[in-house]
């Protein structure tokens, strides 16, 4: 099995090509050029300009290239696309996603782009921000949308906007909606991705979420700024040792399939199913094969 870890993902206002381009150079999973709330109203069109021009003419390495757009069905939105299609991008990241229509509607546009530029059908990816109240509750329906969606990512601020809660930093008020962002990303088998960590000066603080979202099911996080990106990727990577336990729980399950045994004790505990599904998702996080 493959899979393309998505453990950062970082925004970069798309009308600045200078921080673009210093982005290009971190070796981060993923550049999410903003054209949606990092572009002023005014600078819309420039910032289009611009993130074609750095698709074109930049390096990116390994990273993922992304496109935030503007909300789905303005017109705002359909410029975004004219202008950036042909850069060919990624993927584009579908803010404020509420149902599953707008999302089937965009898919069906990429796919004739791909017919007609001479493209693999899938080319582009998807990724919804679910970041309203309405989001939350379609979650089913907009995990179930589209094949080419990859990911869910959960927007708080947002979020916490449209139910009129008070945002705090404990993040009480967002725990149901951390959860059910996993659990229909799980279901749908997408990718989940964390909210941002709007302290950029509190390191241990941005840990200590990271920790706790990847306790709750998340296999990445927003950044906003370039020196958040290090201690994301890291903590989304399953350690040596994560990754040499789940190899030797896989080996010893691999040789009691052999030997016709189902359930088995292993290093004192009984091992099910969901001990070694839980392996393989170290390994898959780790980038590694079983």
């Amino acid at each position: 099995m493959s899979y393309k870890p998505r453990r950062a993902l970082l925004f970069m206002p798309a009308d600045d090509l200078h921080k673009i381009s210093k982005a290009a150079t971190l070796d981060v999973d993923c550049i999410v050029m903003d054209l949606e709330d990092g572009v002023a109203p005014d600078r819309k069109s420039a910032a289009r300009q611009t993130a074609a021009q750095a698709l074109q003419t930049l390096t990116f390495g390994r990273t993922e290239r992304l496109v935030r757009l503007n909300p789905l069905n303005t017109a705002e939105c359909e410029a975004d696309l004219r202008a950036l299609l042909p850069a060919v991008p990624d993927g584009f990241v579908v803010p404020k996603a509420e149902d599953a229509v707008g999302l089937s509607a965009l898919s069906a546009r990429l796919a004739t782009f791909e017919r007609e530029a001479d493209l693999p059908q899938g080319k582009f990816t998807l990724i919804a921000i679910i970041e309203t109240a309405r989001g939350m509750v379609a979650l089913r329906e907009i995990a179930a949308s589209t094949p080419r969606l990859s990911a869910l990512i959960f927007g708080a601020e947002d979020y916490t906007s449209s139910i009129g809660a008070q945002r705090t930093r404990s993040g009480t008020e967002i725990l149901y909606a951390r959860s059910a962002v996993v659990l229909h990303a799980a279901a749908a088998n997408l990718q989940a991705i964390d909210t941002l960590f709007t302290d950029l000066e509190d390191m241990e603080g941005l840990q200590a979420d990271c920790t706790f979202a990847r306790q709750l099911g998340f296999t990445g996080k927003l950044a906003i700024h370039p020196k958040q990106v290090p201690i994301i990727q890291a903590a989304f990577t399953p350690s040596e040792a994560e990754i040499a336990a789940a190899e030797r729980l896989l080996a010893a399950y691999r040789a009691n399939q052999a030997a016709g045994v189902g359930v088995f004790a292993y290093e004192g505990k009984m091992v099910d199913m969901p001990m070694i599904r839980a392996a393989q998702n170290v390994l898959l996080r780790a980038g590694r094969t079983f």
